[in-house]
């Protein structure tokens, strides 16, 4: 079996308060992207993990694709072994959530193959175990996010009438750094809110809270950001921790990769 893992852009980002848990209490709009990695689950006489595309550094038992396997796996024993193989076409450390949705998608293809019978409640609980942003995978659609990013409502937000232009500066952001820099606070208007307005309003209101340290760690971010409004976007911002932004432009515009940004590679969603 085989399907299509989607990534994610976040339309604003705001980090409230540190938890308990160790998690922060967040708001954001998750909002579903074109750019997808292939992921294909099929049964196997040992289990066994591969990948092709973009290189997965690290221990292969720490990628989600893995870790979703065996949380189903130690729920539902008479499962069959299997081998997953991930064509990677998302950057890794982009704020895109590809590795979630990998991992989301497994989930769902076990589902399917073993006829496990998950309903969706199921398969979201099982998603947030796996990750805090892996919920909206299983939704895949536009969602008002709270919570550690699990809590998700649908929303109606819809971009289809626009460009998205996705670009990738090829710079990697830990998030857990990229978490450090932060001082979580409440802000005086929700995302909720401000999401519900033009967007020609979404510049100055609609913030992503890790710009800031990202971009002063990294400068030549915050000049691909400004080169997209140069080109003409209505709103433009970092997705999630970074490294990826992204331009939202009247349909039809054409976008020029930045000049001083190379290498880069804009997708026009």
């Amino acid at each position: 079996m085989i399907q299509f893992s989607p990534c994610k852009i976040n339309l604003g980002l705001s980090i409230l308060a540190k938890r308990a848990d160790g998690f922060h209490a967040l708001e954001t709009v998750f909002y579903p992207v074109g750019l997808q990695d292939i992921v294909e689950v099929v049964p196997a006489k040992l289990f066994a993990f591969s990948h092709t595309g973009i290189s997965i550094p690290g221990d292969v038992s720490n990628n989600l694709c893995v870790k979703a396997y065996h949380l189903l796996k130690a729920d539902f024993p008479e499962m069959g072994d299997v081998k997953i193989h991930l064509h990677k076409n998302i950057p890794m450390g982009a704020g895109l959530g590809g590795g979630s949705g990998d991992g989301t998608t497994v989930l769902i293809l076990l589902n399917q193959l073993f006829d496990l019978k998950l309903t969706q409640k199921q398969l979201l609980d099982y998603a947030a175990r796996l990750g805090s942003d892996c919920p909206f995978f299983i939704y895949n659609e536009a969602c008002h996010a709270t919570g550690r990013g699990e809590i998700l409502e649908p929303t109606s937000i819809d971009l289809s009438n626009y460009t998205i232009a996705l670009v990738h500066p090829g710079i990697h952001i830990a998030t857990a750094w990229a978490f450090q820099q932060l001082s979580p606070c409440v802000k005086e208007k929700s995302i909720a809110t401000i999401i519900k307005q033009p967007m020609n309003t979404w510049k100055s209101e609609l913030i992503n809270d890790f710009e800031a340290p990202v971009f002063k760690a990294n400068p030549l971010l915050e000049k691909i950001k400004n080169n997209l409004y140069s080109q003409g976007a209505i709103y433009a911002s970092m997705s999630g921790s970074g490294s990826s932004l992204f331009g939202i432009f009247p349909k039809g515009t054409k976008i020029e990769s930045p000049a001083d940004a190379a290498p880069l590679r804009v997708d026009h969603i």
